[in-house]
């Protein structure tokens, strides 16, 4: 196949005229709108929204047949081939990556153990690696952008756009030392495998320290058990620390909002600027997150220009028992990561080899800015949200040793204004890690970039997102899985083209022919 004729089907939500176009690219020009990949769960039934009550396992409500319809439009909107489209992008944090690493271990365990999983496509852009270029000094970021013309089912103007933002290198000798509070879940339900897979992330934690790091620990059920308190370990795998770690045992009640008020004020208690300090709440999600535990997490995460105590949610267990509503509510509130961890190899991936990437922040508050020509809009997105207002868009963290990555399908309606030398404009705004000094970095690249084929990356990224609706459409029953399926294969195939012996597009391809 043709780089040039690469094709890319849309789901139907996104099926494309003037009147559909999530920005102001046509008709008359809103002030703001927002968009992103749907999770195929509505927020009014408690999936997949800080704002739900339902949960996901044998217990949980079903998840629903069908996604929330698309809003009708009855007259379609004049294209507007005269204002140029600004808009707003957001990924959820760089390291939220808890959907991807459900769904693998669903669908080791069946197809039918899928139908718990959210499928959220950022956190998918989020797990997988792309080698973008780091900047050459700390603080900084670089901004990479990738353009590649498409062909999809009605013959449209369409290209595929990938936006890479990358932090900087920091080795494990050069990261900053730790104040590390962990809040263990002792409740009954974390018996057997949760409780086996909390065990591993804290030994894994434990291998990754030094010396003077300091450890706080408290377990929770109906009776919070303080075992640590702002204890400086003396090196990796701290005799202390893992006696806590082995010592943990399953069986009391849920009481998550005194195990957070004791985790904070533990954190507090060993806070320290020059520090990377860090919640880190370890649970199958079998708790409940109320008002008050809401306000304790969003005060201490800190303010747009202060630093706080940010929260890393761990999932733990099997991925059909698995509550995903606990750890993706409290860790968007905690402006940290939330991770998925089914497996021992998880646990030391994520928590050892990956350590100063999971725990540390490199800039905070990036924003995306993208300029597109007259006519343009996006049609399908790979992260959270995007809005023509800026005001609508929570900036997030970016991690060191990590790639914030965007990849939108966009189309134009007014295909005359697609010169060689039109350009599209890509403003990356943020803030230093330590001062919070607004910076910013731009790049330009023109729609004749388009015409020299796609690099590995990019591929990479059209099969990640392949990927992610094959498995939406196969979780849903959807008529057109099986069409989804091939396509995410034969767009897979591509990307092994370019990338061979890339181990991450191997899981991927094992995982779709699971399907």
């Amino acid at each position: 196949m043709n780089l040039k004729q690469l094709r890319i089907l849309s789901l139907p939500v996104f099926a494309v005229t003037c009147a559909a176009l999530i920005t102001a690219g046509c008709g008359d020009s809103a002030s703001s709108s927002t968009g992103g990949y749907d999770d195929g769960y509505s927020s009014d039934s408690g999936y997949g929204s800080a704002g739900g009550t339902g949960g996901y396992g044998p217990d949980a409500q079903e998840p629903p047949s069908e996604d929330p319809p698309e809003e009708e439009i009855d007259e379609p909107a004049e294209c507007d081939a005269e204002s140029e489209v600004v808009l707003y992008l957001s990924p959820d944090d760089s390291n939220s990556m808890s959907s991807p690493v459900q769904a693998r271990a669903a669908l080791e365990v069946g197809l039918s153990a899928l139908s718990y999983v959210p499928i959220r496509v950022w956190e998918f852009f989020n797990y997988y690696s792309f080698d973008y270029p780091t900047p050459a000094e700390s603080g900084e970021v670089t901004v990479s952008t990738e353009l590649l013309r498409t062909a999809n089912a009605d013959d449209r103007v369409a290209f595929s756009l990938q936006i890479g933002v990358a932090s900087e290198t920091v080795p494990e000798e050069d990261r900053a030392p730790m104040n590390i509070t962990l809040v263990l879940d002792e409740s009954g339900s974390m018996g057997g495998e949760p409780m086996e897979m909390q065990q591993e992330v804290c030994r894994a934690i434990a291998a990754s320290l030094r010396p003077g790091d300091i450890v706080s620990a408290v377990g929770w059920d109906t009776e919070n058990a303080i075992k640590l308190g702002g204890y400086s370990v003396d090196g990796p795998d701290d005799a202390k620390l893992l006696a806590v770690c082995d010592g943990l045992e399953a069986g009391g009640g849920t009481d998550l909002h005194g195990g957070l008020v004791a985790g904070y004020q533990l954190a507090l208690a060993s806070y320290d600027a020059s520090r990377i300090n860090r919640l880190v709440l370890v649970s199958d999600g079998g708790a409940n997150v109320g008002v008050t535990d809401a306000d304790l997490i969003a005060e201490h995460a800190g303010s747009n220009d202060q630093d706080g105590v940010y929260m890393v949610g761990v999932g733990v267990g099997e991925a059909r028992n698995y509550n995903d509503h606990l750890m993706d509510t409290v860790t968007d509130l905690g402006k940290g990561a939330s991770v998925f961890i089914p497996s021992k190899d998880e646990a030391w991936k994520v928590f050892n080899a990956q350590f100063v990437n999971t725990m540390a922040v490199a800039v905070r508050d990036v924003q995306v800015e993208l300029s597109l020509p007259p006519g343009f809009a996006i049609t399908k997105f790979s992260g959270e949200e995007y809005s023509a207002d800026p005001a609508e868009i929570e900036p997030q963290h970016l991690a060191p040793n990590d790639v914030m990555i965007f990849h939108q399908q966009i189309e134009t309606c007014a295909p005359e204004l697609v010169t060689p030398d039109a350009e599209i404009g890509v403003r990356v705004r943020y803030k230093d890690a330590l001062s919070f000094e607004v910076r910013e970095v731009e790049a330009t690249l023109t729609f004749a970039d388009a015409e020299d084929g796609a690099s590995g990356n990019l591929l990479k990224g059209v099969a990640v997102f392949a990927y992610a609706d094959a498995l939406k459409a196969a979780r849903d029953g959807d008529p057109e899985a099986e069409a989804l399926i091939q396509e995410a294969l034969a767009n897979l195939d591509m990307a092994d083209a370019a990338l061979p012996e890339d181990p991450e597009l191997a899981e991927i391809r094992a995982a779709l022919e699971a399907l």
